[in-house]
């Protein structure tokens, strides 16, 4: 099959299920991931025949795609503040809004000739450390998940970017784990925090692909990770340290509320759509 052809098939099958710029952008993904072609290749020269063993590895990428499965997870890799991270269904895929609040925290500490010993609670493919070493390199990051497929994950995104990050295994909500942990200068974190009757609202590919261990919390306590790490920084920020949250659009004020009565400042910031999704924190 010529290349103008297949790529054509492609993308009109996509927008089945997406938009014409979504479809775009993941059919440029797929065939320069699959078949080393990127969109100018196939401008140039349209009739060119696709390898046998090409075309059915691109059929086969669009059969799951076309399941609404995430076209992260079928390549097995995603990008996060301008660096590539493997990523499987064990994981989160990497938001644009996290990569804000990291932003945040590096321009926060550049101007510090210091090395910050870094907390990172509930890491899953690891992509937050590994963006704030490669940036920061003097820090000293620990990164803890509840999910042993988690780490694993992480420990290899962290091989694959030469980043050196303390991995461990342990369930933050447990409060016999904390008194292991050091002092930190900083705390960061993207927990769960949907409802879980938010789940309905979601789209397929999230709610039937991502973990929703790393997704959801119970409806009646959907603060749950935000009031343990309010507990857990008073013992473990050094201080003027801080904390650096991304929160639920909705719930942005009830969260900076849990920190207002023991820290010395609690401010919430708009991400890029103009939602309060960021909560930083000075102990």
């Amino acid at each position: 099959m010529m290349i103008k052809d297949l790529y054509r098939n492609f993308l009109v099958q996509l927008q089945k299920i997406y938009s014409l710029g979504e479809a775009t952008t993941i059919t440029e993904w797929v065939f320069e991931k699959m078949a080393s072609l990127k969109r100018s290749d196939i401008l140039k020269n349209p009739k060119k025949q696709i390898t046998p063993a090409a075309d059915k590895l691109i059929q086969d990428t669009l059969k799951e795609l076309l399941l609404h499965k995430p076209v992260q997870y079928v390549l097995g890799e995603a990008w996060f503040y301008h660096m590539k991270f493997k990523v499987n269904p064990h994981v989160l895929i990497p938001r644009p809004e996290t990569e804000e609040l990291v932003e945040q925290l590096i321009a926060d500490r550049k101007s510090k000739l210091t090395d910050p010993a870094i907390l990172d609670i509930g890491t899953g493919s690891g992509c937050i450390p590994i963006a704030i070493k490669k940036n920061l390199p003097a820090s000293k990051l620990t990164a803890i998940d509840v999910s042993k497929d988690a780490l694993a994950l992480a420990t290899e995104n962290a091989a694959m970017h030469n980043a050196h990050i303390n991995f461990i295994e342990a369930n933050f909500l447990d409060e016999l784990t904390w008194p292991a942990m050091p002092l930190f200068d900083i705390i960061i974190s993207n927990p769960p925090y949907i409802p879980i009757h938010e789940k309905e609202k979601l789209a397929k590919n999230v709610t039937d692909f991502e973990p929703h261990l790393a997704l959801f919390v119970p409806d009646k306590s959907p603060l749950l990770f935000y009031e343990k790490i309010a507990v857990f920084g008073r013992d473990h920020l050094l201080p003027n340290g801080k904390i650096y949250l991304e929160t639920h659009e909705d719930l942005a004020k009830e969260t900076a509320a849990l920190f207002r009565d023991h820290y010395q400042t609690v401010m919430i910031k708009k991400d890029m759509y103009g939602k309060e999704r960021m909560i930083i924190i000075t102990a």
